[in-house]
């Protein structure tokens, strides 16, 4: 197994990353690259390179005189980009479905089993991260849609702090498992038509729990 080498601007940008999308750092939290790098150990060049890697992924904002801050969250965002992640996967599905192999989903099932094994355990980072993603992703990888791919990797690191939100507070671990099984029962049967349906609402479904769940902290905190 071959050993990944982090950039201290990347260990700077995962620790940051973390507290953004547990709520440790709140929505409209002000982000001092002074106070970070004394509180992480490192100088203010990677905290600086950080911050910009996290404003690419819609987590932080640069604004004049005003410097860094984390994005506040809200309705009206979620329906842009789960309805745009919606489409694109979709369409990353249909082309990808009838190349997948015997061996992708076996691999697709170990995922599985270990995305299962992470809800279960509570581990939200795992199950909302990179099993997710691997899940997700290992589905799509017969599609040869590049730039399409990219798009949804985009999009799905935009729309993890809803994700992790979704798991924790909008029932999403009691309905995510489930929903991730029947997908790859589906495409195991090569229903391409009815896998991209399911695919879709299992996308929208959480882009609804979610808003819900939104619209009734914004009234709360009115």
């Amino acid at each position: 197994m071959a050993i990944e080498h982090k950039t201290r601007t990347q260990l700077v940008a995962e620790v940051l990353r973390e507290k953004i999308l547990t709520g440790e750092f709140k929505s409209g939290s002000p982000l001092r690259q002074a106070a970070l790098a004394e509180e992480l150990n490192v100088s203010r060049i990677p905290v600086r390179e950080a911050l910009l890697q996290l404003e690419a992924e819609g987590l932080v904002n640069f604004e004049a005189h005003k410097g860094a801050t984390v994005t506040e969250v809200s309705a009206s965002q979620v329906d842009e980009i789960f309805d745009l992640r919606a489409l694109l996967e979709a369409e990353l599905l249909r082309h990808s479905l009838e190349k997948l192999t015997e061996d992708d989903f076996q691999s697709a099932e170990v995922l599985l089993q270990e995305l299962e094994a992470a809800m279960a355990a509570g581990d939200t980072q795992a199950a909302t991260g990179h099993l997710n993603s691997a899940f997700h992703g290992k589905l799509y990888s017969r599609a040869e849609r590049p730039q399409t791919r990219e798009l949804v990797e985009q999009f799905s690191k935009n729309s993890e702090r809803y994700v992790r939100m979704h798991i924790l507070l909008a029932g999403g671990l009691n309905t995510a498992p489930e929903e991730h099984r029947e997908l790859l029962k589906l495409c195991r049967a090569k229903q391409v038509d009815a896998a991209c349906d399911y695919l879709i609402r299992h996308i929208t479904g959480a882009k609804e729990d979610i808003k819900k769940l939104l619209i009734k902290m914004e009234e709360q905190s009115a």
